[in-house]
């Protein structure tokens, strides 16, 4: 007889095996660039010529044929992006967004709000940072922007631009105060500095390689329409911004026709107006070759791994390919790709307009929708709690409560995935979207519920669950290996203007995708259990198990590293259970460390990649001793999500409904879950995987309380549904079975209901 740990060595063996023999999907170089290659590569000759300009505020449905020519004949001949412009706030800031380009990091100016950048301080004038080059400027408050940029989360380096372009030995042109920002080094310098588009000459054009441009009209419109009392911004009527965007079109058509050729423009609507967050104009025409040669079409990056998206950190990125200068690895965006498309321009316009109505769509509902699903879901174990205490009376009273309550259960159960294939639908675009959106994901959860209970398997207590389960689990799965198109603007998964994240999975789809594949993972495992088959069993859990790691931790599919930690130990809880094997936390300590082993074997394999993720960057990080800080800062986020009290409440009133049925399942007189456990040999393990991948999750990953009540928001109601099934078969039992002498009573044995479908 095989021991119990070397069973336990062998599944862990099996695991790991099985994932580990997946890194043939990496990307990995064997000349990818170290830290020390690029440290020595830093001194390379610049070889090339950019323009960046910065239009803050700058929308798509800002731009029109008559209305801009000089921005629609720039998109003609360009490749065009939808920008998200999120830095450290919720609303970026003009000279936040500059920042931004200067350090390749989320930055931000301190203590400032948000007007325009300050004037920069000229020869002559006394400045904190040195001497002011002559021709050239300085940024003030340079010293404490550079000092209160390194201790926020991100540690950005102000300057990082500005130097890399010096240390190669050229120069930087800054036109406008905003530019300075942009471009100063690590003391807030610029070699040469023009107040406005108008006042450049040809040779200033010439005499740098990079050069940055501040046309602030449309933001200055807003600026000088002012606020009311409240503090609230006055709308700009639409003549007005029409009338501002035209400025601001000329004063681009005036950059572009100054500058000398080969010169690589890239335009960026880098900041936000007023309080709302929208997805601003990204425009790169020209290119140095190969992937950088920006014709006609879209443009992604490495960053978002979205069809005409990218990212205001991605700019500083690109800047340096251009120059053909190394990308240090504080700057931690991607290069502009461009997508060729035959589509006109006007339809790339409208395209990408588009966009940005669908991340405003969904940005007005989607905190209501997770009030609206604890909320239902609440008002749910209510009724299933009163309706249980109600079950006297006839037999055909009883059986339409508990039919109504399953249905109700399980169409709970399928809200959260009906939530994703709801994005298969443009309803953004409705006239009114949030009725829409709405009816929508109603609709997926009915089809879903339809499916659930169509087929021959709605008598059974666990296969109605296991259908939504799957079908939840393989939609996310299939999701995020195709693109991730159904995560993005989607109720529960990430959108643009947080800029959280733009591909793999976001913490609320981990935690859908884990406790879908664990209880189908334990469903499936039934029917093997069943002929008393538990190695198949097993295998069954263990194949499930690798798919759905893989699938969650790969960074070419969902790029979690949190997700590996919490789902290893989980998968290993219901395989031991499976086999009948006692679990204890000590039994856990080497699936814990099998997990943690696993994510930094796909983290080194990242860091190796032309284009690392997070992943591989935070390999870098512990090769370098800062990784440290990155786990504190998530273990402070996580810690900090306790304050979100309408995540907490969720959790709370499921706790009292399920976790203390699940400990005590008779002490408060509440047999429902028992019940189950009687009927089905796998409830009682899928439940409790379900609550290991919550906990372990909440605790490893940065989000906290989210992921324990996404979980529980589809565990609770298929388990309710599951119970109040074994009751109907309980009661039909009750129906066909023969009567009762009198004076018998029967005996109590504690054995399964013959019904286990």
């Amino acid at each position: 007889m095989t021991s119990r740990g070397a069973k336990i060595a062998m599944f862990l063996a099996t695991l790991v095996a099985a994932l580990t023999g997946l890194s043939a999907l990496f990307p990995v170089h064997a000349g990818a660039a170290s830290p020390e290659s690029a440290s020595q590569r830093s001194s390379s000759a610049i070889d090339g010529r950019v323009v960046i300009i910065g239009v803050p505020g700058l929308l798509w449905s800002d731009i029109g044929k008559k209305e801009t020519p000089a921005l629609w004949g720039l998109t003609a001949q360009g490749s065009a992006a939808s920008l998200s412009v999120r830095t450290t706030r919720v609303s970026t800031c003009p000279t936040d967004g500059w920042l931004t380009v200067s350090a390749g990091q989320r930055s931000r100016l301190p203590h400032g709000d948000c007007a325009l950048p300050a004037a920069p301080l000229l020869a002559g004038q006394d400045s904190p940072a040195g001497p002011v080059p002559a021709g050239g400027a300085v940024a003030p408050g340079w010293p404490a922007i550079k000092s209160d940029n390194a201790d926020t989360n991100y540690h950005a380096q102000i300057g990082l631009l500005g130097d890399a372009v010096q240390r190669a030995g050229g120069c930087t042109l800054a036109v406008g105060p905003g530019a300075v920002f942009g471009l100063g080094n690590g003391g807030g310098r610029v070699d040469r500095y023009v107040p406005s588009p108008d006042r450049v000459t040809a040779a200033d054009w010439a005499a740098c390689p990079l050069a940055a441009v501040e046309v602030d009209d449309l933001f200055r419109a807003y600026l000088n329409a002012g606020v009311d009392p409240q503090g609230a911004q006055v709308p700009l009527s639409k003549p007005a911004r029409a009338a501002a965007v035209a400025a601001a079109d000329r004063r681009v058509g005036q950059v572009m026709t100054g500058l000398p050729d080969g010169t690589t423009v890239l335009l960026a609507g880098l900041s936000d107006i007023g309080v709302d967050p929208h997805l601003r104009v990204a425009i790169a025409k020209g290119g140095a070759g190969g992937d950088t040669t920006y014709e006609p079409g879209f443009m992604t990056s490495g960053a978002t791994r979205q069809d005409g998206l990218v990212t205001l950190t991605d700019v500083t990125a690109t800047t340096l390919k251009l120059l053909g200068l190394p990308q240090p690895k504080q700057a931690v965006g991607s290069v502009w790709r461009p997508e060729p498309s035959a589509d006109t321009t006007a339809e790339r316009v409208e395209a990408l307009e588009d966009q940005d109505v669908a991340a405003q769509g969904i940005r007005t509902v989607q905190t209501s929708f997770y009030w609206v699903l604890f909320a239902t879901q609440l008002v749910l174990y209510g009724i299933a709690a009163l309706a249980l205490r109600r079950l006297g009376g006839d037999r055909s009273s009883r059986a339409r409560i508990l039919g109504g309550t399953r249905v109700i259960a399980l169409l709970g159960g399928a809200a959260p995935g009906a939530s994703f294939l709801a994005g298969l639908l443009p309803w953004w675009r409705a006239e009114h979207p949030t009725p829409v959106l709405i009816c929508t994901v109603l609709g997926f959860a009915g089809l879903l519920t339809g499916l659930a209970l169509v087929g021959p398997w709605r008598r059974s207590l666990f296969a109605p669950g296991l259908v939504i389960t799957g079908i939840t689990a393989a939609v996310l799965a299939l999701d995020v290996m195709t693109g991730s198109n159904l995560q993005l603007n989607t109720l529960m998964g990430y959108t643009a203007l947080i800029a959280g994240r733009f591909y793999g999975f976001g913490n609320q789809a981990f935690s859908l995708f884990a406790v879908a594949s664990i209880l189908t993972a334990a469903w499936l495992s039934e029917y093997p259990l069943r002929a008393g088959r538990r190695w198949l069993a097993l295998g069954i859990v263990v194949l499930i198990g690798a798919f759905a790691v893989a699938v969650d931790g790969l960074p070419a599919w969902g790029s979690d590293f949190g997700g590996v930690l919490a789902m290893v130990p989980a998968f290993a809880v219901l395989g031991l259970m499976v086999m009948g094997r006692r679990v204890s936390p000590l039994t856990l300590v080497p699936f814990a460390l099998a997990g943690a082993a696993l994510v930094l074997l796909i983290s080194y394999l990242n860091s190796r990649s032309a284009n690392p993720t997070h992943l591989g960057r935070f390999w870098r990080d512990l090769m370098d001793g800062e990784a440290w800080g990155v786990v504190t800062r998530k273990f402070d986020a996580m810690v900090n999500s306790l304050g979100y009290w309408p995540y907490t409440l969720a959790i709370a009133a499921a706790v009292v409904f399920l976790f203390f049925v699940l400990a005590r399942p008779t002490r408060w007189r509440v047999s429902l879950l028992q019940r189950a456990y009687e009927h089905s040999v796998t409830m009682r393990p899928a439940l409790i995987s379900a609550l290991t991948v919550g906990v372990v999750g909440m605790l490893v990953n940065d989000s906290g309380v989210v992921i324990l009540s996404v979980s529980l928001s589809l565990a609770t109601p298929l388990m309710l549904a599951a119970g109040v099934r074994s009751l109907e078969i309980d009661l039909r039992n009750e129906d066909s079975a023969p009567p009762e002498p009198p004076g018998s009573r029967p005996a109590s044995t504690g054995s399964p209901s013959a019904e286990r479908r």
